[in-house]
């Protein structure tokens, strides 16, 4: 069922907006007693999910009493990040998602389904699980907050998924990864209807029903400006209100490009990107744009780590962006690569096959990676100052860019907010 739906190529919500469509919907759901709100974490702060938190909890005031951010493997939330995404909403009702120890699982999906939708890909069944909080917290409301977006593990981003992976645990995590990039991530990208996003309503129709869960969606892009805009508000309970939000994220947020880029630059905000795990997001975006033979550049001035989690740092240092071929063939040799399947999915999503360079452009701080280090897992390495010479954010436009030697680029300010793609590669 859909509570409220507000949304277009055209439509710019205020926070005004947002608060009054999300008090509408929650009108609608009538009295509630206790409420738990899974909103995304800092990695997501373009969402615009901070202000809904904060409107919820001023809707519902001492009656909202706990706040799980979806971290799926990132890290907790710092004081500082809360006060800035989440505004005025007490830091008291915070908690950390622990996805390896705080998880229950509620049932199985069977394997013989998974082998079926992954066309013979993978062979497992796959867990349904969540953090325990969402079972054990005695909530007649649980508003999962997120946007939806093109992404490269499941096609389109969020619904269920904020749940069963935000909220999830290392098992399922890790094989939901691996059955989207051995599936393949071109076949996935931009679309609502994947095997992962199949595992994740089976485990909805199954096991999570009894879950009073509504979904508040926001569907969120750069508009021609260059400017941040939110295009639509959308709150349900069922896949109906995913659907709906699909279908405008996919007019505002795919971009379209009318022949294969060659060179393309990409800026990763500092307060956002601090590791390729996120980082990557630049490759994953605009690999189906990027032309054989073309290049990605990557202006990554705060980026100090491969991986959040230091044990898949660890194995991103050790087996590297390598490719298809060379990841699957570590993972059969590899009992840890085998037991962190998400990582090795990670280490598939970041390399481009051989396709196009990437060139990591990151800072020069005592803490930054090193040339070396980025060498070693298979990107080239860039000096992010003569780099940042040439191609300065400051004075470029969205999309392409000719400089004054006549030299053409395409430059991109926010990759987590789009997906670019030459039409023949759809």
């Amino acid at each position: 069922m859909i509570y409220y739906e507000n949304g277009s190529p055209t439509t710019a919500l205020s926070h005004d907006d947002l608060r009054g469509g999300l008090y509408e919907a929650l009108e609608k759901l009538g009295e509630r007693q206790k409420i738990l709100a899974v909103p995304p974490d800092y990695t997501r702060l373009p969402s615009r999910a901070g202000e809904l938190t904060e409107i919820a909890w001023e809707y519902y005031e001492e009656k909202l009493t706990d706040i799980l951010p979806a971290l799926g493997t990132h890290t907790p939330m710092t004081s500082e990040q809360i006060s800035h995404m989440f505004g005025k909403t007490p830091k008291s009702l915070f908690r950390d998602h622990d996805w390896r120890n705080d998880v229950i699982t509620l049932g199985e999906v069977p394997a013989e389904y998974i082998r079926s939708i992954s066309e013979d890909k993978v062979d497992f069944s796959w867990p349904a699980q969540v953090n325990k909080l969402l079972v054990e917290g005695g909530f007649d409301l649980i508003l999962s907050i997120g946007q939806v977006v093109p992404h490269e593990v499941v096609g389109m981003a969020n619904y269920n998924k904020n749940i069963l992976v935000g909220t999830g645990g290392s098992e399922g995590i890790n094989k939901s990864h691996y059955i989207g990039a051995v599936y393949g991530m071109e076949r996935m990208m931009g679309k609502a209807d994947t095997p992962v996003r199949r595992v994740f309503n089976y485990a909805t129709e199954h096991y999570l029903k009894e879950l009073p869960i509504v979904y508040v969606l926001t569907v969120v892009g750069v508009n021609a400006h260059g400017k941040q805009q939110t295009y639509g508000l959308f709150v349900g309970n069922d896949l109906e209100v995913f659907d709906h939000a699909v279908r405008l994220s996919l007019e505002v947020n795919f971009v379209m490009v009318e022949r294969p880029l060659k060179k393309v630059v990409v800026w990763l905000d500092p307060s956002e990107f601090k590791s390729t795990w996120l980082g990557n997001k630049s490759i994953y975006r605009t690999r189906m744009a990027i032309a054989d033979g073309g290049e990605l550049i990557v202006l990554a001035p705060a980026l100090k780590e491969f991986g959040e989690d230091k044990a898949i740092d660890a194995l991103i240092r050790k087996y590297g962006y390598f490719g298809t071929p060379h990841t699957l063939k570590a993972v059969s040799g590899s009992r840890e690569l085998r037991d962190n399947l998400g990582a090795a999915a990670h280490l598939i999503h970041g390399s481009s096959e051989g396709r196009f360079s990437i060139t990591y452009c990151p800072g020069k701080e005592d803490w930054n990676l090193t040339a070396e280090e980025i060498e070693s897992v298979g990107f080239s390495w860039g000096d992010i100052e003569e780099t940042m010479q040439r191609y300065n954010p400051r004075y470029l436009k969205e999309g392409f860019n000719v400089l004054p030697d006549g030299e053409e680029i395409y430059y991109i300010s926010s990759p987590a907010l789009g997906l670019w793609a030459y039409k023949e590669r759809l």
